[in-house]
This record gives structure tokens, C-alpha cells and sequence, in this order.
């Protein structure tokens, strides 16, 4: 079907509660199988200020609130929030970084979107855990994403400040936990000698 006004996607959006889309999305939803229809379609939603291309082949809904988080997820996959953006998040560290930091499983790679910066770190896939489900969003753990930042650190990658950080609502037996499983013994080094022994 080929007839959706303007007005009858933003109420399927709206009533859909849709915020982010793929092409194909757009084209499952509005049942639109031709691609040069699809790319009109969506060409005239962007003039109109209705949707916002992000990158290729995704898009922001323009009508309803999205959060950064939920960008950051849906620009890449897979992925998930970490580093510095997930211990600003819990207020491990003070402020808010002008980067959305998230760990994938690809490539390193990073988008410009307005006035921010969405990076995505390059992690091994057996230390790609320890996050789970906020809203729409995937965020590690508190304890995991102090760990992968001290990964980073010790690889020489990031930088990390201990003297900065709020870590009274650190899990220590999490964090050790955690610590072994990443199997590096720098990074146990560095716990012991902060007194996150066991």
C-alpha cells in the first residue's frame, strides 16, 4: 500500500511509540516493497522535518523523544553502552562526556550525528557480556564498564584517573569476579593494588 499521507505515518509512529528505523523497517510497516518508492517516500518525510536521516539506511523520528543511549544502540550493532558514557551514566564519574561510548564486536568506528560523537571500541568476542537492557538500550554493569575502561587502559587505549572515581556503589566481589574472567594479569595487578583483592 502506497498512500500513506504524512499525517497517517506520524500516527503509526506515534502509536507505534517508533522512535528509530531501518529502511527496511519502513518498508515492513507501511508495506512498501518497491525500493524507489521507499526512497520517496522517505525523501519527502526529511523535507517535510519529519524524519532525520542518521545514517545510511537508518532513521530518527523526529515527533517522538529519543535518548542518546538509544541512538548510540541503533546506529551499530552489535553493541552496547560502556567506558566512560555507562560510569557518567551511574555517576561513577563526574559529568557527562561529549562521546557516547559503547564496545562492539566489529570494526572500531565512529559517527557524527549533529553535535555529537558516537564511538564504538573494538572488543574481543569472548569479553562482550556483562550489559543488560535499560529502556531500549543495551548498558553494561557498573562493575563491567569500569573493567573494560581499565582494559583499555592497560592496552594503552584510555586513560583512567582512580582519584576521580565514585566507587562506593561498587560490587568488589562483582568486580573481581568479573576482573578474572577477562584473564589479564595487569588488570588483576591494578585491582589487588587498589585493595579489590580477595
Amino acid at each position: 500500500m502506497e498512500s500513506y499521507s504524512s499525517t497517517d505515518i506520524i500516527k503509526a509512529f506515534k502509536e507505534k511509540n517508533i522512535s528509530l528505523f531501518s529502511l527496511l523497517d519502513f518498508g515492513r510497516l507501511f508495506n512498501i516493497g518497491n525500493q524507489n518508492t521507499l526512497y520517496k517516500k522517505i525523501q519527502r518525510l526529511e523535507k517535510k522535518g519529519i524524519v532525520k536521516k542518521l545514517i545510511k539506511g537508518k532513521y530518527l523520528f523526529i515527533l517522538n523523544r529519543v535518548n542518546d543511549f538509544s541512538i548510540g544502540n541503533f546506529l551499530f550493532r552489535p553493541s552496547y553502552i560502556s567506558l566512560e558514557s555507562a560510569l557518567s551514566f551511574y555517576g561513577i564519574i563526574t559529568g557527562f562526556p561529549y562521546k557516547i561510548t559503547s564496545l562492539t564486536t566489529k570494526k572500531s568506528r565512529e559517527f557524527m550525528i549533529g553535535q555529537k560523537e558516537y564511538t564504538y571500541s573494538h572488543i574481543d568476542q569472548d569479553l562482550f557480556w556483562g550489559y543488560e537492557k535499560k529502556e531500549d538500550f543495551l548498558l553494561a554493569e557498573k562493575e563491567k564498564a569500569l573493567l573494560d575502561l581499565l582494559y583499555f587502559q592497560t592496552k594503552g587505549l584510555r586513560s583512567l584517573d582512580w582519584d576521580e572515581l565514585d566507587l562506593k556503589e561498587i560490587d568488589k566481589k562483582k568486580l573481581i569476579y568479573y576482573g578474572k574472567k577477562f584473564n589479564s594479569s595487569k588488570m588483576l595487578k591494578i585491582l589487588q593494588e587498589l585493595n579489590y583483592d580477595y
